[in-house]
């Protein structure tokens, strides 16, 4: 961005009509002043955590200091989102474009009210390649059978997660330590971006892989990164893994093959999960919450998963003792 571009003013109400109306027309200058705004919030919040952190005491404690710092930390938003960020208006900029460009680029159903047995398969943002989908018609628990591996060549294994070792064990699975040290940075990283807690996203990426042992791999044996169990949709061109999966559909498993994406690192993997929640509206209340239940339940009703088990799933290994060792290790 240029030194000398406007940066848009807390105050300046009339803006964020003529950026409704632009976005609405799909105007790709719109698109990427409402992705800023997004970041905005976003980085807002992580301020407002770092004032609520901070010891308050003296004279100039007051209620109408507290009102100049919110209004200080909103312009400081907007500058920081402004001038690149941290990399998210990014992500979202390129969902937004997704979104703008029609149904079939957009959707593989029609939206309408979330069914009560959570349905559809989230599909993904990464920045390095492709602004992902929001939910497409596939359920999915999440997982692939162990003993599947023969019945698809190439595919990648995963353990379902009716399978995967919880949280309330004694002693955490083998190589759980080593899986956490090796995602533990990239989800500190997305948290402090996102607000949403690292080991909430270490959980859940241990719940999804069976804490590194069924993670995702390509047809000739590479990594895939896929932490978080998204699959390739229609606008994918990256790399895939290909595996058959157990899928609920109306509360019954059913197996069929389905298509994983691919990453260059856990790093991409944590970024474009990060960038599926803060894109999708049906995600808001995920991302805002700090209660380990909250999170889970939120996830399943907003149809990441259709596992009739998943939240609780999440939730025992958030507060098991197997997580806990495994961060104190």
């Amino acid at each position: 961005m240029s030194p000398n571009a406007a940066v848009p003013s807390v105050f300046d109400l009339q803006s964020l009509s003529a950026l409704k109306n632009g976005v609405k027309d799909a105007d790709p200058k719109a698109l990427k002043a409402a992705a800023q705004q997004f970041e905005a919030l976003f980085l807002q919040m992580v301020l407002k955590s770092m004032r609520d952190a901070t010891p308050r005491e003296g004279i100039f404690d007051s209620e109408q200091t507290r009102m100049y710092e919110s209004l200080l930390d909103q312009q400081l938003a907007q500058v920081m989102a402004a001038k690149n960020g941290t990399g998210l208006a990014a992500v979202i900029e390129r969902q937004l474009a997704r979104s703008a460009a029609g149904p079939d680029v957009l959707l593989d159903e029609p939206m309408g009210p979330l069914p009560l047995m959570p349905g559809g398969q989230p599909h993904s943002l990464t920045p390095a390649r492709d602004a992902g989908l929001p939910l497409a018609p596939m359920d999915r628990s999440g997982g692939m059978r162990l003993d599947d591996a023969a019945a698809v060549p190439g595919a990648a294994v995963i353990a379902p997660t009716s399978h995967r070792q919880g949280g309330n064990d004694t002693t955490p699975p083998a190589g759980a330590s080593e899986f956490v040290s090796r995602v533990w940075p990239h989800a500190v990283e997305v948290s402090r971006a996102t607000g949403i807690p690292a080991h909430f996203m270490v959980a859940q990426a241990a719940l999804e892989t069976g804490w590194g042992k069924s993670e995702p791999r390509l047809a000739d044996g590479r990594p895939s990164y896929n932490l978080f169990g998204l699959k390739a949709g229609r606008s994918w061109t990256g790399p895939v893994a290909e595996a058959q999966t157990t899928e609920f559909v109306d509360g019954t498993p059913l197996r069929q093959v389905e298509r994983f994406r691919a990453y260059g690192s856990y790093g991409e993997a944590f970024r474009d999960y990060a960038g599926l929640l803060l894109s999708s509206p049906r995600y808001a209340g995920v991302v805002g919450t700090q209660d380990a239940a909250s999170f889970a339940r939120g996830l399943q009703q907003a149809g990441y998963a259709t596992d009739p088990m998943y939240a609780a799933k999440l939730e025992r290994i958030i507060g098991g003792n197997a997580l806990r060792v495994a961060l104190a290790g």
